[in-house]
């Protein structure tokens, strides 16, 4: 059987804890501004100070393998890449995923997605969803990141919204694949 631990009488009033937690903010907010004020008087300029970024009005910089908002890709015909194969759906860790499958008349594909839906108050943004697509149907490359929405039902993306996201300059999940350079790779692999 588990005993419960005593605590003290330190432990129970909070109010260290709080002055524990206030001396941090004041160590940082003292440090910062006595580092902003040396700088505008041209001292200690190598020593860095922590800057915030007005972000509206000063574009984010994003990084090439940024993961932004999703986009579903589409085939040379304008048609949706995806074959509703369910993988990403089963992948995602969030069940923000969400596929009906159709049946298709063409043998190369036989199903495609009557519906694909990706609630982003659910998602993570975590790409599993692009690592486990085996046709690379769905990317995170748009660079788009601040969605905000005024109701939960605004974060629901369809099919059709997500083949409307385009993919943003400069970004790219992964770079293209030469397949025949593949090949002797694998062999050269396989022999060792």
């Amino acid at each position: 059987m588990l005993t419960q631990h005593r605590q003290t009488w330190l432990e129970r009033i909070y109010l260290p804890e709080v002055l524990r937690g206030l001396s941090v903010t004041v160590h940082h907010f003292t440090r910062n501004l006595s580092l902003h004020i040396a700088h505008a008087a041209g001292l200690k300029k190598n020593v860095p100070a922590a800057v915030t970024i007005p972000y509206p009005d000063v574009p984010a910089d994003l990084m090439p393998r940024f993961r932004g908002m999703h986009r579903l890709t589409r085939k040379a015909n304008g048609t949706v890449a995806c074959t509703a194969c369910l993988c990403c759906e089963t992948a995602c860790p969030c069940h923000a995923i969400d596929i009906v499958p159709e049946a298709v008349d063409d043998r190369a594909i036989e199903k495609r997605p009557k519906s694909f839906e990706i609630d982003l108050s659910k998602c993570s943004f975590c790409g599993f969803c692009v690592e486990a697509c085996p046709v690379d149907a769905i990317r995170m490359d748009t660079g788009i990141f601040d969605v905000a929405m005024d109701s939960r039902a605004g974060l629901v993306w369809g099919r059709e919204a997500l083949m409307g996201n385009e993919q943003g300059e400069g970004m790219e999940v992964y770079p293209p694949i030469d397949r025949e350079d593949l090949a002797p790779r694998a062999r050269e692999v396989s022999r060792s």
